[in-house]
């Protein structure tokens, strides 16, 4: 008999029939998340559970008396609890490596459309307020030769430098829990404290994941020590940042402008001040959001998936199962 899974993720029907020639496969096939309520009556008897926007906790994996296997269509894994899924003796997966690129070509979007101030720009011209020569009151800032601080030097933080050191001749900083020698060799940059990147860029990037330790890492403590006219670009998760500390700092200009691709609440708040604000870039949380990239880690996350639930090894188990 072929294995049972739950896909709570909507997936192109060339992945379910991928799926389905493995698995017996249960869809959730509405746009809006799964209610809690349905996927713990759904998870009673499965063997592998394909999401990405689930809370898989002790509640879920008492339920889930067959499950093996929980997979993430995410290089984040923050609806993970680690210690209950270790208590079950389960696997878990996340979908790394093949939305590094993608998630770059965003960084530096947002680094080019705050620095230009491109969006802003371009709202003025469809607004019809381009009527006269354009004035310093519309220059933007360089890029070019800038230096960059990264927060968070893992795969992603490690193509932003790539991007930034040979496309753009940019001093790169980064700060990170552990030195890494190799990347500096390679890439060229700069191990540095987070006091001294926060006050030598131009623009720091954030990319390191949400954990207990970098939860609001970068506060009121931390904008204070930026550049006035600095930029700060987030694209790890919202909850890395105090947002009220941000909202303060561009208020008060004590840094130039932000972009942001992520949020402490989502979808934003619409009566959220960051909205009101012509310095700042507000994106939906679509780092990896192309149809192939999409693509890719919907089926690396499917075949983790049937891989843990046919007694073979999956790929991309999460680190903290020591693999």
């Amino acid at each position: 008999m072929k294995p049972k899974v739950l896909i709570t993720e909507q997936l192109p029907s060339e992945i379910i029939d991928f799926i389905g020639e493995h698995c017996n496969y249960s869809l959730w096939e509405h746009d809006e998340k799964i209610p809690r309520d349905e996927l713990l009556k759904r998870i009673e008897d499965v063997d592998g559970l394909l999401t990405s926007k689930d809370s898989v906790d002790e509640e879920l994996l008492a339920r889930g008396k067959n499950l093996k296997i929980v997979c993430d269509v995410a290089v984040g894994y923050d609806n993970f609890d680690i210690e209950a899924i270790k208590k079950h003796g389960i696997l878990a997966t996340h979908t790394p490596f093949v939305l590094d690129e993608t998630v770059a070509d965003l960084v530096f979007g947002l680094v080019l459309s705050t620095g230009r101030r491109l969006t802003e720009l371009d709202h003025n011209v469809k607004n019809g307020k381009w009527d006269k020569p354009v004035g310093e009151d519309w220059f933007g800032t360089d890029v070019h030769g800038a230096t960059m601080g990264i927060i968070g030097m893992g795969r992603i933080g490690e193509k932003v430098a790539r991007r930034a050191t040979l496309g753009f001749n940019m001093n790169v900083l980064y700060y990170n829990r552990t030195q890494k020698p190799e990347v500096e060799k390679k890439l060229n940059v700069t191990y540095s404290s987070l006091e001294n990147l926060l006050a030598k860029s131009d623009y720091v990037v954030v990319l390191t994941p949400h954990t207990d330790q970098t939860h609001q890492l970068i506060g009121e403590r931390e904008f204070n020590l930026m550049k006035e006219k600095a930029f700060f670009i987030n694209c790890s998760r919202g909850q890395v940042i105090n947002e009220q500390a941000l909202i303060n700092a561009l208020h008060d200009n004590q840094i130039a402008g932000a972009g942001l691709d992520v949020f402490e609440q989502e979808p934003i708040n619409k009566d959220n001040p960051l909205l009101g604000m012509n310095n700042v870039v507000t994106l939906p949380h679509i780092g990896s959001a192309t149809m192939k990239t999409r693509f890719d880690m919907k089926m690396s996350a499917a075949k983790s998936l049937v891989a843990g639930v046919t007694g073979e090894t999956p790929m991309s188990i999460i680190k903290e199962l020591g693999n």
